[in-house]
């Protein structure tokens, strides 16, 4: 089967002082999130899956949009911050010189779960899906995290360790995922629908 595993698109920012942030997009999120949709729309999906955050549902929904399938969720491809009561996009923290950018790369974060943890949990997840769709397509609506822990998994990486690259918003990484096991990256950081968009794609460039 073929797996797209898609980042959210951008999110607002939220700092509470007790509660689960859970931000939903920003104008620019829900401008790429549009994008991804009409770049996918020519591509046949045989089911659309978000993680249980906002954000990840809000960007798969254009993905839904004139398919005969609904948005199915899966709660274990969430973020490791999804209980954290403060979201700030990683593009203001490091331009800041924030120390909890620091901290996010430590697990210091407050509210952030313990990363081997999270990355079993979330390899976990991503492998139920490829077990239920066999010979099919998949798209994946989830997070920067979840994606770094399951390419790594597959290039023998530490998945418990930090990220090993940035993927974009609403970027779009495929791997074809065989019965036996087996599992090859096709695709990483696939983000041809922000070309001259002039909209945000990430740490380092605009659409």
């Amino acid at each position: 089967m073929e797996l797209l595993l898609i980042r959210h698109g951008l999110p607002i920012r939220r700092e509470l002082t007790e509660g689960i942030a859970d931000p939903e997009l920003a104008p620019d999120g829900l401008a790429q999130a549009a994008l991804l949709g009409e770049y996918l729309a020519s591509e046949h999906l045989d089911a659309v899956y978000a993680s249980s955050l906002r954000r990840a549902q809000q960007t798969a929904e254009p993905v839904v949009v004139g398919r005969d399938l609904e948005l199915r969720i899966e709660p274990d491809v969430a973020e490791f911050d999804k209980d954290s009561p403060e979201y700030v996009p990683v593009e203001e923290l490091k331009a800041n010189n924030d120390p909890r950018w620091q901290a996010m790369l430590d697990g210091t974060m407050e509210g952030m779960e313990d990363h081997e943890v999270f990355a079993r949990r979330s390899i976990a997840g991503v492998d139920r899906i490829i077990d239920a769709h066999r010979g099919h397509r998949v798209a994946v609506v989830c997070h920067g995290g979840v994606i770094n822990a399951y390419l790594s998994h597959i290039l023998g990486l530490d998945p418990g360790q930090r990220g090993f690259f940035y993927p974009n918003y609403t970027s779009i990484h495929r791997v074809a995922a065989a019965s036996s096991g087996e599992r090859s990256v096709v695709t990483v950081n696939e983000t041809t629908h922000l070309r001259g968009s002039g909209l945000p794609m990430g740490l380092f460039q605009k659409g």
